[in-house]
């Protein structure tokens, strides 16, 4: 498909806008497109010509202001609402941010799931199909608490890539489901402790073909399988180029990026990770079916399966005869030392909550907030969240063109929920997402590959982003049809029309004045980024909108949200 070309300022609309009508009505469909002209033609953040310099850095303000506040919710969980909004205004970055990470885990997918009756056999889809597992994660992420947590996990989702899509197996809800609990479990933990329980969940294992790989035989012909050894390095620790600890490459004497390893490495930690597979067991509460419940548990290891020969990878030599669990810990170790893995996964961090192209400098101070979380810790995943939005250039409001990131549509979709306080009318989070019309483009743990929806050094051909060496990786997934299906999916989905619903009270009190309104969006949705300009073309359309009846004020409503949530100074975050 064509991609958007970001050096471009009149945004894509509706192809077929009676099409549209369904969705949203006619009388608010009438207003939005010379509205949307208008107030989101402009303000685009992609189209940079030169990086953005390191900024001087400067104290977290004292007071924040709203904005600020704003500002900050909508790196660290789903943008604001009043109450989210008080609490960190009250508590402060730093208050707000410990205790976040301090409290306990939501209710587990897994409970949800048997909640909703989704662990018996005898219901279609439970075993070989969906099984609740797309609702069970929507009621997660529109409704947990731990805010933090739940967005924490969806950026080591898309680095540490899982998808329904390649699990081909029975009681996948179940595995899917473990998986979540194994990142919300680690994910303010340590780095090495998570990379071991990512390693051995049912559904990595399934994933990436760990899962049953078996030592080689040499009658056979059969070679350990190299999927897993190769992406643990490639993507979750290491890379493919040795890099500076500031993010930067480290080149060789021709001035070309040095390889992080080779084939032979590859070969050596396939042989490590040989003999695991499904553990064994049942449900003491009977709860479960035995697959169900084995697809939550660690995989166990199967000693006869294991490769009994020394295994060399990375500068590391483990000796003939060490036991699998032995050798899997060495592996890990390695891969947790190795002097890529702190840059390595402070970038991709950066960029999932704050920016797409964070300065080298940045990255490093990330980075050895990885190295040593100042009591001689490595891999203080606490520390290391806390260094990635605390950090001047992430906390100093830039207005620079190349900062900031583009926001994936189902955080966006999030956004919304918690703005408002979505409720479910069925109890089963049945949000649909099929419509090629209407579609997202994106929905958690649905990515079409292990390289997730989008690569992160990714920047669209052809364009100023990629002239000036800036990478925009959620561009990935944007292209004239996405656009569209975006805007037909939240025009669908802000009037109430799907099962997630909201409430609009307050917002129905605002609508008779289109601008306290849109000024009343622009902090919560937006943390007060749209410009003046744009602010003052909303409202003009919007006025234009009967305000007599209620449902005239609700159309206001839905109007103003689409048209926020649709405009460049609210899809680039900065």
């Amino acid at each position: 498909m064509k991609q958007v070309d970001t050096t471009s300022t009149e945004p894509a609309l509706p192809a077929d806008k009676g099409k549209a009508q369904d969705l949203f009505s006619k009388e608010i469909w009438a207003a939005l497109p010379a509205a949307f002209l208008a107030a989101c033609g402009g303000g685009g953040g992609s189209s940079s010509t030169s990086p953005t310099p390191t900024p001087t850095p400067t104290p977290t303000p004292v007071g924040l202001t709203s904005e600020q506040a704003s500002r900050f919710l909508g790196q660290a969980a789903w943008g604001a609402n009043p109450s989210s909004l008080k609490a960190v205004t009250d508590q402060g970055l730093n208050g707000w941010l410990a205790q976040q990470m301090a409290m306990p885990q939501s209710q587990s997918m897994t409970a949800w799931l048997i909640e909703k009756g989704y662990n018996d056999a005898t219901v279609s889809g439970n075993i070989n199909g969906d099984g609740g597992w797309t609702g069970a994660i929507w009621n997660k992420l529109f409704t947990a608490p731990d805010a933090f947590r739940q967005r924490a996990v969806l950026a080591l989702s898309e680095i540490f890539v899982v998808s329904t899509l390649g699990l081909p197996i029975s009681w996948k809800n179940f595995a899917i489901a473990n998986y979540w609990e194994v990142l919300e479990k680690n994910v303010f933990g340590n780095f090495r402790d998570l990379l071991n329980a990512v390693t051995l969940s049912s559904a990595m294992g399934s994933y990436l073909n760990m899962k049953g790989n078996q030592k080689a035989n040499a009658a056979t012909g059969r070679a350990p399988d190299e999927n897993f050894a190769r992406e643990v390095m490639q993507l979750f620790t290491i890379g493919l180029y040795k890099l500076n600890t500031d993010g930067s490459l480290q080149l060789n004497a021709q001035g070309q990026p040095i390889e992080t390893y080779d084939n032979n490495d590859i070969q050596g930690l396939a042989r490590v990770f040989t003999g695991w597979d499904l553990a064994a067991g049942t449900d003491p509460s009977g709860t479960l079916a035995s697959l169900a419940y084995r697809q939550g548990l660690p995989m166990a290891l199967n000693a006869s399966l294991h490769s009994p020969e020394a295994k060399s990878f990375l500068g590391t030599v483990i000796p003939a005869g060490t036991s699998g669990a032995d050798s899997l810990r060495i592996a890990l170790d390695a891969l947790f030392m190795h002097a890529n893995t702190p840059s390595f996964i402070a970038k991709q961090l950066i960029q999932r909550l704050v920016t797409s192209n964070p300065s080298p400098a940045y990255i490093e101070r990330v980075a050895k907030a990885f190295i040593n979380n100042g009591h001689t810790v490595r891999g203080d995943m606490k520390a290391v969240w806390t260094a990635v939005l605390m950090d001047t250039e992430a906390r100093t409001a830039n207005s620079s063109a190349s900062f900031g990131k583009l926001r994936e549509p189902m955080v966006r979709l999030i956004q919304w929920g918690r703005t408002f306080g979505a409720i479910n009318a069925d109890g089963l989070w049945t949000l649909g997402n099929t419509s090629s019309e209407t579609t997202l483009n994106q929905m958690p743990l649905y990515a079409p590959s292990v390289f997730n929806f989008f690569r992160p050094g990714y920047a669209p051909p052809n364009a100023a982003l990629l002239k000036a060496q800036l990478v925009a990786p959620e561009l990935q997934i944007t292209d004239e049809p996405s656009v569209v299906g975006y805007i037909n999916y939240m025009a669908g989905t802000v009037n109430n029309a799907r099962v997630v619903k909201v409430d609009y009270t307050t917002e129905k009190a605002l609508a008779t004045t289109p601008s306290a309104l849109i000024d009343h969006l622009n902090l919560h949705l937006a943390a007060g980024a749209i410009s003046t300009t744009n602010r003052t073309l909303m409202s003009q359309a919007i006025n234009t909108i009967a305000a007599s009846t209620d449902a005239g004020l609700l159309n206001r409503v839905y109007a103003a949200i689409v048209l926020v949530m649709s405009c460049n100074d609210y899809l680039v975050q900065q």
